[in-house]
């Protein structure tokens, strides 16, 4: 690394669905990482998210304007995401990723995932990719598509952001 460049500070947020299974949960293995913060759901608690960019399918793309900004992160399945979104306060950035593969083999009984829906600990390491993060691999460490995902994806997260 050159002397101007640093590395940024891991300062996530999860928002996590105690009734997702924990086996399931790819972030799980992440517990007790520095700069990562697990906070379970509870509909009588909000979140202060401000200047945060949460992970939004629905928001603008994430660019390199939001670089250095910390990062939310909700985890439970996309059917009870607007519950989980609804505690979420201040105004946090809705980001979304550009168009990855996942490597999870997933299969829903009862709801439809997004094309472009990720595991969460794919989704995770993708954004901090792009805001700026490169010594993050041990995330993938206990991931077991890890190889798959990076390969799968390569040239998407390796792509210089829009301004």
């Amino acid at each position: 690394m050159d002397a101007d460049h640093h590395e940024p500070h891991l300062d996530v947020l999860i928002v996590r669905d105690p009734k997702e299974s924990p086996k399931k949960c790819s972030l799980v293995p992440l517990r007790g990482t520095p700069g990562i913060e697990f906070v379970p759901y509870d509909r009588e608690r909000t979140v202060d998210a401000a200047g945060r960019v949460l992970l939004d399918p629905d928001g603008e793309p994430i660019t390199a304007a939001d670089r250095g900004r910390p990062l939310l992160v909700l985890d439970s399945s996309w059917r009870r995401l607007p519950k989980l979104r609804a505690t979420v306060t201040g105004d946090p950035l809705p980001r979304r990723l550009p168009p990855l593969r996942t490597a999870y083999p997933r299969r829903s009984r009862d709801f439809e995932d997004p094309a472009e829906g990720l595991a969460s600990v794919e989704a995770l390491y993708a954004a901090l990719r792009l805001l700026g993060h490169t010594d993050i691999d041990h995330l993938l460490a206990d991931y077991r598509w890890a190889d798959d995902f990076l390969e799968l994806n390569r040239d998407a997260l390796e792509a210089p952001l829009e301004r």
